[in-house]
């Protein structure tokens, strides 16, 4: 019998929801590009509910019990007494989400001696050192796709919250004033910027579409340059790295995975060479961004405007320079985990968890490492090679 050790975050302070603002999810079977959503053979939650905190564990608690293994779900993951800690030496599968990751630096791989299997349930697996993941022979799998469009949404209301100088309009009223100049002194219009994404995969893609209507001009890099005809539907232009797309771009939106080539990508040289008073939105990885360049772009002036959810190391310190600097949207790490996303990685991590307990085959486009290297959707996405160790 298997022993899944799932690290989830907290409840809401308030205590876990008795009812939610919608009764029902819309329903959606299959992705952009035809790719289908998560197909379990069963679930045992409700759609739209909340499944990525301690309590709603993910909606897995029956269905592994019944089966005979054992769930061990927290939220406690940071420091050498927690209770991940104490509990992973033993653990056959860990489970966690980028919004709250349990780290699996090459220590804690060596140290879980059962470990076989490490899941996202979400996008993107940097949390887990897929160097070492590949020497022990351990299978990464996350859920491909399950809220990419949910992070571009969130990319394109982050991008007109700072244009339009939304968050202190809103901060106006909510006190009171009616400060109409003050509101407006740093307010644009998007319409005829130019806006560029570093990385055009699932995301990046989505959010150039999304993008289209407003009328602007779109730019892209990427390793995989995209189809011809698929440049000409939405007037993309295409440029070799970064380092020659950010000049060009009022706006510059970050949709890349986190690996050796795109750590530190963003640093004092590269935002210095972006136009004066450009944006620049990362909801893919912190640490793609030199976070105290960021901080002095702001004050100086050289950018109008950050926002993003990822923080280095998360959640994110009290003292975090990036809570305080001028001229920012950011958040916690929620783009991606809406309750609509939610219950798709839900699902997506039950499929996966289905498939290895029987010893079947996990989607291709799931894995992420796999037989001793990178593999599926892995070896398109990233790249072996130590970046900052896992924390």
């Amino acid at each position: 019998m298997a022993k899944v050790l799932c690290v989830l975050y907290d409840d809401p302070i308030d205590g876990f929801p008795t009812s939610y603002a919608r009764d029902d999810l819309p329903r959606i079977d299959h992705y952009p590009g035809g790719q289908s959503t998560p197909t379990p053979r069963d679930v045992d939650f409700t759609p739209g509910h909340l499944l990525g905190s301690v309590s709603g564990e993910l909606g897995l608690r029956r269905f592994l019990e019944e089966r005979g293994h054992t769930l061990v779900v927290t939220s406690d993951k940071d420091g050498a007494n927690s209770v991940f800690d104490r509990e992973l030496p033993d653990a056959d599968v860990v489970i966690s989400q980028p919004f709250w990751p349990a780290y699996l630096s090459p220590e804690r791989i060596a140290n879980a001696r059962n470990l076989k299997l490490a899941i996202t349930a979400g996008i993107g697996s940097d949390h887990v050192d897929l160097d070492a993941a590949i020497a022990a022979d351990v299978t990464v799998a996350e859920v491909t796709y399950c809220n990419s469009i949910s992070v571009a949404e969130h990319v394109v209301m982050m991008i007109l919250s700072l244009v339009r100088n939304y968050l202190p309009a809103h901060r106006w009223a909510s006190e009171g004033g009616w400060n109409i100049a003050d509101c407006v002194a740093r307010s644009y219009d998007v319409e005829g910027m130019q806006v560029g994404t570093v990385a055009a995969g699932r995301i990046g893609l989505a959010v150039l579409r999304r993008l289209k209507p407003f009328d602007v001009r779109l730019h892209y890099t990427d390793r995989h340059r995209l189809p011809r005809e698929l440049e000409e539907e939405l007037g993309l232009t295409f440029h070799p790295s970064a380092a020659e797309m950010v000049p060009e771009c009022d706006v510059v939106t970050i949709n890349a995975p986190l690996h050796p080539e795109t750590e530190g990508l963003f640093d004092d040289t590269l935002i210095g060479s972006m136009k004066r008073g450009a944006y620049l939105v990362n909801t893919a990885r912190a640490k793609i961004c030199d976070r105290d360049a960021v901080d002095r772009a702001l004050r100086s002036g050289q950018l109008a405007g950050y926002a993003g959810d990822v923080w280095y190391p998360q959640p994110a310190p009290a003292d975090h320079p990036w809570r305080t600097m001028p001229h920012q949207g950011m958040t916690p790490h929620i783009s991606g985990s809406s309750l609509s996303a939610q219950a798709r990685y839900a699902a997506g991590t039950r499929e996966i968890l289905e498939s290895w307990l029987d010893g079947t085959p996990i989607r291709d486009e799931y894995l992420i490492v796999d037989k001793g290297g990178l593999a599926g959707t892995g070896s398109h996405s990233y790249s072996t090679g130590s970046s900052t160790p896992a924390k």
